[in-house]
Formats: structure tokens, sequence, C-alpha cells
């Protein structure tokens, strides 16, 4: 790892260096490829793999249970005939049975299944954000990457074998893809000049949209045509072999990259040279306890993940249930929405840059005005979605606007540890998923409770639970957030 004395001594010959031009550092500046970048496509690939991973579950489990054939009722789609969606719903059911067993769960163990994923990932964002940040995230990433895809591999297995086991493994897979969502924060400390923090962050981070996106598309057609197994096997595949590209490719950071140019390396080690990015092995957490702006990001994040679970994991359900889409259809709807918000989560990460870089607005007016954009108008399209549940296509319409416009979240509260922490980053992070997951372990059960009570105004209570919660963040955050470094993260 490089330290700070020795990205003091980088910057002295970076000045002394008569033949590194303006022009030069102007090109590396401005340049999509270059090894920064690259490292950010591949990260981007690392969280396509773990999003398939963790949402495969949530398009397999309607054709994985006997329990979600829809009650009729005259508030639904009139699009097709409640008849003709109940004898397809049968049809469909049918060649399920015929091509992969189907279990006796019912909603509120579908809601434990979904929820498991988070009931343990909890305990490992901090000591994983701890140990990347020392030791360096590629091992840490890696391994988590690896035994994620594995064990995506067995749960087909584990399924036939009782709902216990399924359980036991959801939640190991749980904390090897913390690793993954933790641990990568740390590499944007010292690969990410400040002027381009948004755009390789959220480059990395549109991964998420792509994944889901992928396993909505062709999920509901997998599990209809050779079986739901399938689904986990090919997806489990696909992240052992992003694995073989992880290994060779990735470094830790661009001291010690040995395919890297030397005008790169320089560039940025020069714009980092201002910024203590060193790790320390201690840690000021009575300081951290004490600061606002950092509880602003953690509570932001406990909302804002409270809604992201609600929605992604429970959105191929809703279709399907709320909308009568027959399965294959209802992947294929929800992945729509995701194509977007993978566009929009890029783009707002240009935008930012752009923003900053050109000094049209504060590092910190940014930051509140895209997560304010981001939280306002998906919520507002989310609680809508009860009262136009009888319109497909607008419902869909409202579906696809929501992530659309959530993507500008991660030029705003999501890079915003980056701003205030940069040598504690990956513990943040860390701390900061701890907030996610437990609002992930309690969301989709939640969910899972009101649905069961009550099928249609179950959906309401939902979305407008969602919606307060979501906002309150926001205020949080727009109230207490900060883009200066602070106090406690200097030497």
């Amino acid at each position: 790892m490089s330290t700070a004395a020795e990205v003091r001594a980088t910057e002295g010959d970076i000045s002394n260096d008569s033949n590194l031009h303006t022009s030069q550092v102007e090109g590396f500046r401005k340049g999509v490829c270059s090894v920064r970048h690259g490292l950010s496509v591949i990260l981007l690939l690392c969280n396509f793999a773990i999003y398939t991973q963790q949402m495969n579950i949530s398009i397999a489990i309607p054709a994985m249970v006997n329990h979600t054939i829809p009650p009729s009722h005259p508030s639904a789609s009139t699009e097709r005939p409640p008849t003709d969606s109940q004898d397809y719903w049968n049809e469909t059911l049918k060649e399920f049975k015929a091509v992969a067993p189907v279990y006796d769960w019912n909603p509120e163990i579908q809601g434990i299944v979904l929820s498991s994923l988070n009931y343990a990932s909890f305990l490992a964002p901090l000591p994983t954000g701890y140990v990347a940040g020392i030791f360096g995230a590629k091992r840490v990433v890696g391994a988590g990457l690896f035994i994620s895809s594995v064990l995506t591999l067995f749960i087909p297995l584990a399924a036939d074998t009782g709902v216990t086991l399924l359980i036991v493994i959801r939640v190991a897979q749980g904390i090897a893809q913390v690793m993954v969502t933790t641990g990568q924060y740390s590499f944007w400390v010292k690969w990410a000049p400040p002027m381009e923090r948004s755009q390789l962050v959220s480059i990395a981070t549109s991964g998420i949209m792509l994944g889901s996106f992928i396993v909505f598309a062709v999920g509901g057609l997998l599990c209809q045509t050779i079986g739901w197994p399938y689904i986990f096997y090919i997806f489990g595949g696909i992240g052992c072999v992003c694995c073989l590209l992880w290994f060779p490719l990735v470094y830790d950071d661009p001291m010690n990259h040995p395919f890297i140019s030397t005008g790169e390396k320089e560039y940025i080690m020069c714009a980092l040279a201002q910024k203590d990015c060193s790790p320390s092995w201690s840690l000021p957490i009575k300081a951290m306890i004490k600061s606002l702006p950092l509880w602003a990001i953690l509570v932001y994040s406990f909302c804002q993940y409270w809604t992201f679970y609600v929605v992604t994991v429970y959105r191929p359900t809703y279709i399907n249930s709320v909308l009568q889409a027959n399965l294959r259809d209802s992947g294929i709807l929800s992945a729509l929405p995701l194509i977007p918000g993978f566009i929009c989560t890029i783009l707002g990460g240009l935008l930012a840059d752009y923003l900053l870089s050109r000094k049209i607005l504060k590092l910190i007016t940014i930051r509140k005005l895209f997560t304010a954009v981001g939280v306002l108008l998906p919520s507002l399209l989310n609680m809508s979605l009860y009262w136009v549940r009888s319109s497909t296509s607008t419902s869909v319409a409202f579906l696809m606007l929501s992530p659309a416009i959530t993507g500008f979240c991660f030029s705003g509260a999501f890079v915003n540890i980056l701003d205030i922490a940069p040598r504690y980053t990956s513990f943040l992070r860390g701390l900061s998923q701890v907030f996610a997951h437990t609002a992930g372990a309690i969301s989709p059960t939640t969910t899972g409770f009101f649905i069961s009570q009550d099928s249609e105004l179950g959906w309401r209570n939902v979305f407008l639970l969602s919606a307060a919660i979501n906002i309150l963040g926001l205020i949080v955050y727009l109230i207490f957030s900060q883009a200066d470094v602070q106090d406690w993260a200097k030497e």
C-alpha cells in the first residue's frame, strides 16, 4: 500500500519532472480509456454478478411456490379478463411443476426467505471495511465474490433439502456479498481524483441496475422453459467467471499496478497529493459518534435501503399479483425500469462532476440536490402505484421512472463518505451498510406481513410507509450533511 509519505514524495517528483507537460496531464484527466476507468468497469461487472445473485430468488420465488395465484378482484388491470388470467396462470403453474419442484411456502415464509440475505449481513460490514481499508480491498472483494458465486450454485439443492438449509445458505451468502459491496469503496480512496469521483463511483455502482435488469429480463423465461434452478446455476457460474478476471487485473492502488502508464499514475497521485487518504489502525470512535454529518449519511442509508429492498425484492410479486401478469411477462416488466436506472446512474455521475469542475455549484449543493431529486420524485411515484393499479401501462411507466430518478442518489449521499472522511472510507462505508442491511432485514418481512393481512390494502400501506421513511431520511440528510473533510478525519 502507498502511504501518505509516498504520495508526497511522488508529488515532489512530479513537480521536478519537466517531461510531464500540462497538455499531457489534461489528456490523462479527460481520457476514458484509462486504467482507473477500466477498474470502474471491472467493478461494474463485479456488482453485476453480485446483484444477479442477490435478486435471482426474487424472480424465482413465484415459480418455487404454489401460493402466488392472485385472487381476481375488480380493481385489477382490465387489459386481460380475470378468468383468462387465472386459466393462463394455472397452465403456467403446471409447466413449472413439470420442469422444477414447487414448495408449499406461505407469504410469511417467503418474506423470511427473501429477508434472510440480510439477517447476518449487519455483522460483516464493519470488520470488512476495516480490513479492506488497512490491508487492501483486492483479496476481500475477490473472496466475497467467489464465496457468493459458489453458494449460489448450491441454492437449488438447499431448497430441495429444506427451507432451513436454504435460509442458512442465504445468510452466509449475504455476508459474502457484504464483503464485495463494502470493500470496493476503499479502491476509490486511492484511484479516484476528486474531480472524477462521482463518475467513477457511479459507473461501478451502475452494475447494480444492470445486474437486476438482466436477472429480471431473463429470469422468468429461464424459470418457465428450463426450470427455476438454472437461474442460480447460470448466474452463479457468471460470478465464478468474473473471479477469473478479478484477481489478475485488479490492484489496490496505482503505485503497484503493472500495466498503468507513468503519466496516468502521476496524474492520480498528484490529484490526491493534497488529500491524506492513508488508512489508520486507530479509529476516532467518540468523534464519529458525535459527528452529525456522518449520522446524516447513516440515517439516510437506512431509509433509502428500506425502500430499495421493498421495491426491488417485491417488484416481480407486485407485477404478478396486482397487475396479473404471468411470470415471464412479470420478469420482463420488472426488468424494464432498470434500463433507465442504469443510464441515469452513469449520467448523474458525469453531470455531478461537470457541475463541480466548472464551478457551477458547490460540492455540498450537488450532494444535497442530487439526493433530493433521487428521493422526492421516486417516493411520489411509488406512493401513487396503488391508485393507478387499474392501468398496467401507467403502473409500468411509474415503475420505470422511479429507479431512473433514484440513480441520481449515487452521485449524492452515497458518495458523501468519500468527501467527509477519505481516511476512514471503508470502515464508514461498512457502518452505513450495517444500517442498510438492518433495513433490508426488516422491510421485506414487514412487506410480507402487510400483504398477508390484506392483499389489496397491504400494498397501499407498504408504499405509504416506504415513502414516509424515505422522505424522513432525506430531511435528516439535508439538514445535517456536509462535504468538507471532518476534523476527526484529519491528521
